[in-house]
């Protein structure tokens, strides 16, 4: 592979310890011991409000709508639309499966939403509308028949922001909880007071959010362990240097951690990208969070050519994936890209559109487990349990491949559970 190293990332900034796995430990056993009243302690700890309990009432959703502009509502509307548009042709490729192919026998599966599911909603410097819509929107799409949403107090508001509430609505919750952190993770898991028990936990968050998800799982399911946010360019010398920089500077103003990489295959715009970053980073208003991220995790590569450059991008698994190259190469070198939580082609996609109203999911896989996995879909919150009709004339058939099983495996009540109902019908 023809590559050669521009900018490396300086440190690694993102790793789970000892003392964060001891804290959410103990976080979660308070929850579970002392419930409601463990979740409204550490809303006065971390978030420095006053609650006399977690459940948002109705009441005070409608009250939210008179303090969200009337624009922005219409454009978490156009945002919830498209959102739910996409989930329905994803479910529409999902089928029930019913058929035979031996006489007495018949196979199949079902599709079950799962019945309870809570979303979690982050809350940091700005609040999250859109990542309400794309869990909640999309698991009423899927015929979940419980919906929670939560998310923690914002500074200034001692509630949960009205944008945030006002999307959760629109989205179709079922009920909202004001709660954060891994408390609100160990509450979905295991009740507590007004938060009844999920089944699944879908939303990102901070690296709390997602040891708590990480020590839950098997009492719950979860959607995934997500990381920094991360995105990579791959450009070729068609690329706008100014498109690079302001979608890496994009990436980069998520988090300190978050990860920035571009891989071109053009030195000289490269080069001018690199100085477009520069020259953007000094008005940008989230400057000193984006120049962390850039300084710390970014990364540049010279690529010899494109097959060199989609090489490195499947090894790396990025989260988002932007395709910069020649309209005439884009159908062709999407094709050839294999790994990636969601794919973002031509000089005019970046990856706002994905985070904010083109439809697909913002909740994507990080740190290369787009290797194996998915995004957030509408198939995360449906189950596709098996079935099997077996009849008289089908138990025949099966029975003697399956007592040979039985007993090479040394499972002879198994071997039996067949023999037994062959000898009734001599």
């Amino acid at each position: 592979m023809g590559i050669r190293t521009i900018k490396q990332a300086e440190k690694k900034t993102y790793r789970r310890d000892q003392e964060l796995t001891t804290t959410v430990m103990n976080i979660i056993d308070d929850v579970r011991t002392n419930g409601e009243a463990a979740l409204i302690s550490y809303a006065e700890k971390f978030d420095h409000v006053t609650i006399a309990g977690v459940r948002v009432d109705p009441g005070f959703i409608k009250k939210a709508y008179e303090q969200v502009p009337p624009e922005t509502v219409k454009h978490i509307t156009f945002a919830a639309d498209r959102i739910r548009a996409f989930a329905k042709r994803q479910l529409d490729c999902l089928k029930p499966l019913h058929y035979s192919d031996i006489p007495g026998l018949e196979l199949g599966h079902r599709l079950i939403p799962v019945e309870k599911c809570g979303c979690y909603i982050p809350s940091g410097r700005y609040p999250l509308p859109s990542t309400a819509l794309m869990s909640v929107a999309v698991a009423k799409v899927a015929g979940v028949r419980q919906v929670a949403a939560c998310s923690p107090p914002m500074a200034g508001h001692g509630a949960i922001h009205p944008a945030v509430l006002v999307a959760m609505d629109i989205a179709g919750a079922d009920e909202i909880f004001c709660m954060g952190g891994a408390q609100a993770i160990a509450a979905y898991a295991y009740g507590a007071g007004a938060v009844p028990k999920m089944d699944l936990i879908v939303g990102p968050g901070n690296r709390f959010v997602t040891e708590a998800k990480r020590q839950v799982l098997g009492d719950v399911g979860i959607d995934s362990l997500a990381g920094p946010s991360e995105v990579l360019i791959i450009a070729d010398e068609t690329a706008n240097p100014m498109h690079i920089a302001i979608d890496l500077l994009a990436q980069a103003e998520h988090d300190p951690n978050a990860k920035p990489i571009l891989i071109g295959t053009d030195q000289g715009i490269i080069h001018k990208a690199l100085i477009e970053l520069e020259r953007l980073l000094k008005d940008l208003p989230t400057r000193e969070v984006a120049l962390r991220s850039w300084t710390d995790n970014g990364a540049a590569f010279f690529a010899d050519s494109i097959d060199d450059a989609v090489a490195l991008s499947n090894e790396i698994a990025p989260e988002h994936l932007e395709l910069q190259v020649d309209p005439r190469l884009e159908r062709d070198t999407a094709g050839k890209l294999l790994h990636y939580g969601s794919l973002f082609v031509g000089h005019y996609a970046p990856v706002a559109f994905g985070d904010f109203v083109s439809g697909t999911n913002h909740t994507l896989p990080t740190m290369s487990t787009a290797r194996y996995s998915n995004g957030v879909w509408v198939g995360t919150f449906i189950k596709a349990p098996f079935h099997q009709f077996v009849s008289r004339e089908g138990c025949k058939t099966l029975s003697v491949p399956a007592m040979h099983f039985a007993e090479t495996e040394g499972l002879y009540a198994h071997r039996d559970s067949v023999r037994l109902r062959i000898e009734e019908e001599r």
